[in-house]
C-alpha cells in the first residue's frame, strides 16, 4: 500500500485567448471610431431671435449679388479676384486686427462666392465672421 501523497499539479491561468478578444476589440474601436475634422474658419452663425446691435463703423459688412460681385461697406470691389478681395478687406480693416464681418450673400449666389470671401478673411487672419439672414415670417 502507497501512501505517498501524490503531487497535484499547478493551476495556472491561460491569458493567451483574453489577450485575443482585447486586440480584437481594439482593432474594432480603432476601425470603427470616426475622426471630426474642424475648419480652419470659425464662422459664428447670427442667431435670429437675438438682435445684437453692434456700432456701424466696426463691423465690416460684405455683400455678395447673385452674379457673384462683391461689395465692402456698400463700395463695389473691382473685380472677383481673392488678392483683390483681401486688398479692399486691408483697406477696408484700416490696422483693426480682428475686426467683425458680416457675409450678406445673395439665395442665388454661387457657393464659390462665398467661400472666396471666407477664404480671403481667414489668410488675412479674421475669423469673426456672421452671416447676415432674413427672418421668415410665420405666415409664409
Amino acid at each position: 500500500m502507497n501512501l505517498l501523497r501524490q503531487k497535484k499539479d499547478d493551476l495556472d491561468v491561460n491569458i493567451t485567448p483574453l489577450i485575443d478578444v482585447v486586440f480584437l476589440l481594439l482593432i474594432f474601436f480603432m476601425v470603427s471610431t470616426t475622426f471630426d475634422r474642424e475648419s480652419e474658419i470659425d464662422v459664428t452663425l447670427p442667431e435670429a431671435t437675438q438682435d445684437v446691435p453692434q456700432k456701424k463703423n466696426e463691423t465690416i459688412e460684405i455683400t455678395i449679388s447673385s452674379e457673384g460681385v462683391f461689395y465692402i461697406n456698400s463700395q463695389r470691389v473691382i473685380n472677383t479676384q481673392l488678392s483683390t478681395l483681401k486688398q479692399a478687406l486691408l483697406k477696408v480693416a484700416n490696422g483693426r486686427e480682428d475686426p467683425p464681418i458680416i457675409i450678406s450673400a445673395d439665395a442665388q449666389t454661387a457657393h464659390q462666392a462665398v467661400v472666396t470671401v471666407m477664404d480671403a478673411a481667414r489668410q488675412l487672419g479674421f475669423v469673426h465672421l456672421s452671416f447676415a439672414t432674413a427672418q421668415i415670417s410665420e405666415s409664409q
